[in-house]
């Protein structure tokens, strides 16, 4: 494709050499670049791709797209732009023939239920006989393949290209999450979607982002940029009983609206019933009443399946259709999952903020017949501010809160633990215990806890390893809490 083509929807500062260049690929990765490619300097949080304009240069690079015109002479096309992420986006878009245009897009934004939503979605899709790939935490899922998911949202290019694949799969629905990461970088930049979901907001990543406001601000963009750029005249499907979404939702009267709340929104709870074994509920849809049954656990997940029966309704998906995609639904990896057969209760779940963590509790406590003890940490080179809070809902909510270690990551997991049991310590120092060993940790909580007790492991979910240093070790809090069960069943 040449590259005056490739640029046309840019906002071009200044250009130097031959437009007309035929672009055989894209790049931006300096240590990818092949001969003719195409590369786009973008600043990354370690390195700049600035820094490598010679390296491509002596790889016979095509041609360059940056933000800032090198110091010395450069013998290949230039192309000067104020954004090079949003320039890679939209390039990218376009190099791959903007898949996104031939497909219905369904983008999931919000600090939790990102992921269980995006299974639900999927689910009733399926339900309904549509071809859908997913895009998210746990994998990226197309046409019966699943590739291990790096990031939430991949970088734009790669986005862009893996939709390209699912059209040539036949797949007709894409479902995605949509993380703050994504939208404050420019990934889904090019993306038409149908559909934008925004679950809840509340504190999260602010290691990144700086502070609440600009959190909220990236997740915004779905909603206030992304969505109107479509073309497809898009949903917004919002949750009311969020105080800041219901008040961010006045704020997009030009978008069609299908919201959802227990006693609010187009779609809407009539009645519920929430226990250990699942979720019953009757919803009041547009479509008229909606009765569901799912092994899913926890008010938190009937959001979930809420937002999932108003992005069907909004897809056109029949009620009955709907029905059966949520109930076949049986579990999502470490999302309220369910180990051994409940004596006593042990559930994994990923809930990894102070918002998820009090969810998660008061969720599944008014079912736990006795005492429900938590089992729960903070990674390392995170955001540090949230870690007393987390130590305080722990304690003040569980009746017994074990603190351990998550994926330190580069920080002492000692000194992270610290942090969290400064929040535990000002309820009461009889309410935790600090086990910095995590699979000590879980086998303690499991050998503690009596047949009537709920054990709740929190922080990693589907996470099949632990992050030690620059180490990525094999760890499971599932198969952990499965030994520890097994063994407390032979000494029983």
């Amino acid at each position: 494709m040449q590259l005056a083509k490739l640029i046309r929807s840019l906002d071009v500062i200044e250009t130097r050499g031959e437009m007309d260049l035929e672009v055989v690929g894209i790049s931006y990765h300096s240590h990818r670049v092949k001969k003719g490619d195409l590369f786009v300097a973008i600043k990354g949080s370690e390195s700049d791709g600035h820094h490598f304009i010679k390296e491509v240069i002596k790889k016979r690079g095509g041609a360059i797209v940056a933000e800032r015109i090198p110091a010395y002479p450069i013998n290949i096309p230039l192309v000067l732009v104020r954004d090079t992420r949003k320039a890679l986006a939209l390039i990218s878009a376009e190099f791959f023939h903007h898949p996104s245009r031939e497909i219905k897009m369904v983008g999931i934004t919000g600090t939790n239920g990102k992921t269980t939503t995006s299974y639900l979605i999927e689910s009733v899709l399926k339900s309904a006989e549509r071809r859908v790939g997913v895009i998210g935490t746990i994998n990226y899922r197309l046409g019966g393949k699943e590739y291990p998911a790096s990031t939430t949202t991949p970088q734009s290019y790669d986005l862009q290209r893996l939709l390209r694949e699912m059209v040539r799969d036949g797949i007709k629905y894409v479902v995605i999450e949509v993380s703050s990461h994504a939208l404050d970088q420019e990934r889904v930049r090019g993306c038409h979607f149908d559909v934008g979901v925004f679950t809840n907001i509340s504190p999260e990543h602010l290691d990144y982002h700086g502070d609440m406001n600009r959190y909220f601000d990236a997740k915004k963009r779905l909603f206030q940029e992304i969505l109107p750029e479509a073309g497809k005249d898009p949903w917004a499907i919002v949750n009311l009983d969020d105080p800041l979404l219901r008040e961010f939702r006045k704020e997009l009267p030009h978008l069609r609206a299908m919201n959802y709340g227990l006693t609010q929104g187009e779609v809407r709870t009539l009645h519920k019933e929430v226990s250990l074994k699942g979720t019953k509920a009757v919803l009041s849809t547009p479509t008229g009443p909606l009765e569901i049954k799912t092994p899913l656990i926890g008010e938190h997940n009937l959001y979930n399946i809420m937002a999932a029966t108003a992005v069907g309704t909004s897809l056109g998906v029949p009620s009955e259709v709907i029905r059966q995609g949520i109930g076949a639904l049986s579990r999502i990896p470490g999302r309220m999952e369910r180990v051994g057969e409940g004596s006593p209760w042990v559930l994994v779940d990923y809930a990894h903020t102070p918002d998820a963590i009090e969810k998660a509790i008061m969720g599944v406590k008014r079912f736990a017949k006795g005492k429900l003890l938590i089992v729960f940490g903070c990674g390392g080179d995170r955001d540090r501010s949230k870690r007393p809070l987390m130590g305080r809902i722990g304690a003040q909510l569980a009746d017994l809160a074990i603190i351990t270690s998550d994926n330190p990551r580069t920080e002492d997991p000692l000194k992270i633990i610290a942090e969290i049991e400064e929040g535990a310590r000002e309820v009461s120092p009889r309410r935790y215990l600090v086990i910095p060993d995590r699979r000590e940790a879980i086998n303690q909580a499991i050998s503690l806890a009596g047949p009537q007790d709920l054990v709740l492991i929190t922080g990693k979910g589907h996470e099949n390893y632990q992050i030690v240093g620059d180490e990525m070790l094999s760890f499971d809090d599932r198969e952990v809490a499965q030994k520890a069960l097994e063994q407390r069943g032979k000494r029983a």
